[in-house]
């Protein structure tokens, strides 16, 4: 699903286009803003994949709004005044919507918005050569990682959550787990679970059910994936 901010300030313009958003089967609505402040929160606190912006707003104009943004998700403009077009495309946005627009060349939006979101989501992991290293496309930014840094990986629906060493924060990328899983080296990663990816190198101790890595984090196993561990761990027991 295509997470989509829908902000105009106009309550019946807003509605509608809300209206809109939720008949697509593949665009789903996080959320609905009257003004660019309202967005900006909403921004700041989930993923959003594209927004749907007029650019007469009270405010901050809607150009100016998406100007400010270091890292914008897709966007599609809509206004009542077609002389925006040039300028809203300046901006990159993936489209332009004059005002009033029918569910029709909505829908056929929204099928641009989905090609562009595919083809973001195709392109973020790619290899970088043969130095270990792989690039991973997040919030618009290309990342360059050392497989051999990352501690485990983390399934939160479309999402995955990459934990680093030396990185705060894990990097977020849309991306399946079995697409990860297939370009990690099988040498030292593992799935251990239908949610977690862990580098193998990267272990302290582990009981029954629970992996502890080398920074602490406890990591459950699941039951479809504890023989496959276990084979692992046996091969590497040290006994008398």
């Amino acid at each position: 699903m295509i997470r989509c901010l829908a902000i105009d300030d106009e309550p019946l313009a807003l509605k509608k286009l809300t209206a809109y958003i939720q008949k697509v089967p593949f665009l789903e609505l996080a959320g609905a803003c009257q003004t660019t402040q309202e967005a900006l929160e909403q921004m700041s606190s989930q993923s959003i994949d594209a927004i749907f912006v007029d650019i007469n707003m009270p405010d901050v104009n809607g150009l100016d709004f998406v100007k400010t943004l270091s890292e914008p998700p897709i966007v599609v403009f809509t206004t009542a005044y077609s002389e925006y077009a040039i300028e809203g495309y300046k901006v990159n946005a993936i489209d332009y919507l004059l005002k009033p627009f029918g569910i029709d060349e909505f829908r056929e939006t929204a099928e641009k918005v989905k090609k562009q979101y595919d083809l973001l989501r195709t392109a973020s992991v790619s290899n970088a050569d043969d130095d270990n290293s792989i690039f991973l496309k997040t919030e618009y930014k290309i990342t360059r990682i050392d497989m051999n840094d990352i501690s485990y990986i983390e399934a939160m629906s479309e999402y995955l959550r990459i934990y680093v060493d030396g990185r705060t924060r894990p990097i977020v990328v849309l991306l399946s787990m079995k697409k990860m899983e297939e370009r990690l080296p099988g040498s030292s990663f593992m799935r251990v679970h239908r949610s977690y990816i862990i580098n193998l190198k990267k272990i302290k101790e582990m009981s029954k059910n629970h992996i502890i890595l080398l920074n602490d984090a406890d990591i459950p196993i699941g039951e479809l994936y504890k023989d496959t561990f276990n084979a692992y761990i046996n091969s590497k027991f040290l006994s008398k």
